[in-house]
């Protein structure tokens, strides 16, 4: 499990000679992604990594991350946090948020400074192990030590990681502040806070929470909020906690360029065999299949193993080691579905996921946009289908409505350059401006 880490623990890291002029070329590159990608992430003004002035080994860690040129969150955020300014930046979900904010804070640290230097606040224990993991990356050719902090974790082993050196804190609130509390995690020299999925972070589960973390921050802290969606709670926490922020907003439209979404109008007790005839006809590489309860995802997941699929389950009513368990393995293609809760709605980047299909129909478009947004990650194309019965009707139509989205009827076949990698290899020379995948149908 990421606790306390050396970032390049478990990475070879590349030792290149700083004068060398040709040191781009000796690095470890993953090869390049061919596949098509959407207006998203395309739609950038041309900058280059390189243009930031970052140190040497970050952008040995970014290139070797396979991080070709920043997408559009990352061009208007990293030169603005850069400078130490508060940023409120609206983004969709998959479209680079995390490199947006991790970037600037490894570039700032003083890897020789035994003290917590930054702290990235995220609502659940899945997002901050992939942001932990993310961050170690990125930094593998720095000594830097990030450490993860979550409800669920042992106190014990907390309190010895923090004797230790830590310069990055990525936690839940309420453990947090519970180790501050203690006088074990001390933020005298913490300059910079961040909080990913803000409109989650600043709902009323954790909203008061934030307020007494704040105040165990230096007077001259940078504050950045990340998120797809802003509720009236960001307002007030503005006014409160932020001064003059830069505000990004990339969200002319809510839901992902790349993903086609259909609906399938059936009964409920028709649910299962509809979903069976879905397995059987789509090239799903992974799915993610979202249940309104966690009785009902324990049971379709049941159902899902005795036809004959494989199947792993994710909840959070289940015990922190087991989810961490599951999760890892879903993330390493161990299992190619996962049925799951709500809980695995927010921020979570799993490349090869390009199915997502709704067992039961959210209420609200909020709910809808997260779930959809774990296909079609970073411009590349994916489908979302929701099962709808009767009594779902109406719920459609107001997330139609409220997201300016339209949801189709499945046809009887479903174009497979839509959600398919292999059909959505892209020419190196071609400027990919659709937002159709259909036209790099072969």
């Amino acid at each position: 499990m990421i606790g306390t880490s050396s970032t390049n623990s478990n990475a070879t890291t590349t030792t290149i000679n700083q004068d060398d002029p040709d040191w781009k070329s000796k690095l470890n590159i993953p090869e390049k992604d061919r596949r098509a990608r959407t207006t998203d992430v395309t739609n950038t003004s041309g900058h280059d990594f390189e243009d930031y002035c970052l140190k040497r080994e970050l952008l040995m860690g970014i290139y070797e991350k396979g991080w070709e040129k920043p997408s559009p969150i990352q061009e208007h955020s990293i030169p603005i946090a850069l400078t130490g300014r508060d940023v409120l930046a609206r983004a969709k979900n998959g479209t680079g948020k995390t490199g947006a904010y991790t970037i600037p804070i490894i570039e700032r640290i003083d890897p020789t400074k035994n003290a917590i230097q930054a702290v990235i606040l995220v609502p659940t224990r899945e997002l901050a192990l992939q942001t932990s993991a993310i961050c170690m990356e990125l930094s593998k050719h720095i000594q830097l030590r990030v450490m993860v902090t979550t409800g669920g974790t042992s106190l014990r082993e907390d309190i010895s990681r923090l004797q230790e050196v830590v310069h990055i804190v990525i936690a839940t609130p309420g453990r947090l502040l519970d180790l501050i509390n203690k006088d074990i995690a001390k933020l005298d020299a913490c300059r910079v806070i961040v909080l990913d999925e803000a409109d989650k972070l600043l709902s009323q589960d954790f909203n008061h929470l934030l307020d007494d973390l704040i105040r165990h921050l230096p007077q001259d802290r940078q504050i950045m909020l990340y998120s797809a969606t802003f509720p009236l709670t960001v307002d007030d926490f503005i006014k409160k906690h932020m001064r003059n922020p830069y505000e990004i907003n990339l969200m002319e439209e809510l839901t992902l360029k790349g993903i086609t979404q259909y609906y399938a109008f059936v009964q409920e007790r028709q649910k299962v065999h509809c979903l069976n005839t879905l397995f059987s006809k789509l090239q799903i590489n992974q799915s993610i299949i979202f249940c309104n309860s966690t009785q009902r995802v324990e049971l379709l997941a049941k159902k899902i193993t005795d036809l004959g699929y494989s199947c792993y389950y994710i909840h959070s009513k289940m015990r922190q080691d087991h989810r961490n368990r599951v999760f890892h393995d879903f993330r390493t293609g161990l299992c190619r579905n996962l049925v799951c809760s709500d809980l695995f709605t927010r921020g979570i980047d799993i490349q090869a996921v390009n199915v997502v299909i709704n067992f039961d129909f959210p209420k609200l478009s909020e709910t809808y946009l997260h779930r959809i947004g774990r296909s079609g990650r970073f411009g590349h194309y994916g489908i979302a289908i929701s099962l709808i019965t009767y009594e779902d009707r109406f719920s459609l139509h107001k997330i139609e409505q409220e997201l300016g989205t339209e949801i189709q009827p499945i046809p009887k076949q479903i174009d497979p350059s839509l959600y398919v990698a292999e059909y959505q290899v892209s020419n190196d020379n071609q400027q990919e401006n659709q937002s159709n995948a259909s036209a790099n149908k072969n």
